[in-house]
């Protein structure tokens, strides 16, 4: 169908967001009939989808410090010579390191770095090597990642050749996950990996201030990690075991969410909101900070709130206005689900992302 050849090179090995990204991206390409590649971490998650999927592919073991291993290099840098690989698009940093330096000795044409966290680049030496002299495209996720890239160095790269382009959601399957009116206490739902950044002793404090307010609720928390000890004890500490509840890890989001009334994320950066566009897409209303890229996909006082950074108080308040007011959550929730399919679709997500990389 093209000319062009894409290599994604993602060498996780455990299973996230970026990897989300290059699963779906580089299979509705190859299903589209473009020429794709895949580098994966050899037995990782990525590679049994990929392998799955029929995506052609190649399975490595590579570590963090394979950029350093002149015959890895030399193994991608005559890979990408010889499959005639017309772009690259990486992941992690280290990816950077080694297939940027192989792209770049390869005489490739396209070196991008694809960049899902908002988390400003640090201004080292290696990377303003990197990105002047390799690396020649960044895609990012959002505005906010888009603006951290130059945080810390307004010269590291010209903000010209960095894309923004959100990612997406298939909507359809969030379709109809509106709650049944069961009557019963409100649920509030929340679904992030049980760590530091994703800001769950917020919403702890936030469920402590609806309790002392007299509300009747439940706090479900979906996710695992390495907080749940110290969570679980909070919410006990806090005589909260009735009402907050770490629900474990679930991989039907959809499923989960239809149960719950309002979102809420309490994180403390994201470069983009997945689960709060998969909770818009079942028309949930979604109250966070005003932090990161949360006032790029909620709209304060439409699909929900943005309050403050780490102002509970406020955050309460709110969550309190739609848990006592059935008819504003579904405005709210009905707004949300119209924004998410507008915007953050699946289907507008690729046809944008097709365009961007298989222009010449």
């Amino acid at each position: 169908m093209s000319r062009i050849k894409i290599c994604f090179f993602n060498t996780v090995r455990s299973w996230g967001g970026g990897e989300k990204w290059h699963f779906e991206v580089s299979k509705y390409l190859h299903d589209r009939g473009y020429d794709v590649l895949l580098v994966c971490q050899k037995g990782g998650e990525l590679h049994k989808r990929t392998k799955e999927a029929g995506i052609p592919h190649i399975a490595k073991d590579i570590g963090n410090l394979s950029y350093l291993n002149p015959f890895k290099v030399n193994y991608f840098t005559e890979l990408f010579k010889t499959e005639g690989i017309s772009a690259v698009v990486m992941n992690l940093s280290s990816d950077v390191k080694l297939a940027a330096h192989a792209a770049k000795k390869a005489g490739v044409k396209r070196i991008i770095y694809r960049r899902g966290s908002a988390i400003p680049l640090k201004n080292t030496f290696y990377n303003r090597y990197i990105f002047s002299k390799w690396v020649n495209e960044i895609l990012v996720n959002s505005e906010e990642t888009k603006r951290t890239i130059n945080l810390k160095n307004p010269n590291l790269f010209p903000e010209s050749k960095i894309t923004v382009i959100y990612n997406g959601i298939d909507t359809k399957l969030y379709s109809g996950c509106e709650k049944k009116d069961a009557g019963g206490n409100v649920v509030l739902g929340n679904v992030a990996r049980l760590e530091h950044e994703k800001g769950h002793k917020y919403l702890i404090e936030v469920a402590r201030s609806l309790k002392e307010r007299g509300l009747g609720f439940k706090l479900k928390i979906a996710g695992k990690g390495s907080l749940h000890d110290e969570l679980q004890q909070m919410i006990k500490s806090n005589n909260l075991t009735g009402e907050v509840e770490l629900s474990g890890f679930r991989n039907d989001v959809h499923n989960f969410l239809k149960d719950v009334d309002v979102f809420l994320l309490g994180s403390v950066w994201e470069g983009f909101g997945y689960v709060t566009v998969e909770a818009m897409s079942c028309g949930k209303p979604v109250v966070a900070f005003d932090i990161s890229c949360n006032p790029e996909l909620i709209v304060n006082n439409e699909t929900g709130f943005t309050v403050p950074p780490f102002d509970v108080n406020i955050f309460a308040d709110k969550v309190y206005e739609l848990a006592t007011d059935k008819s504003l959550r579904k405005i709210m929730g009905q707004k949300a689900r119209a924004r998410a399919v507008e915007l953050f679709d699946i289907e507008v997500f690729l046809a944008r992302i097709e365009q961007y990389l298989t222009s010449e």
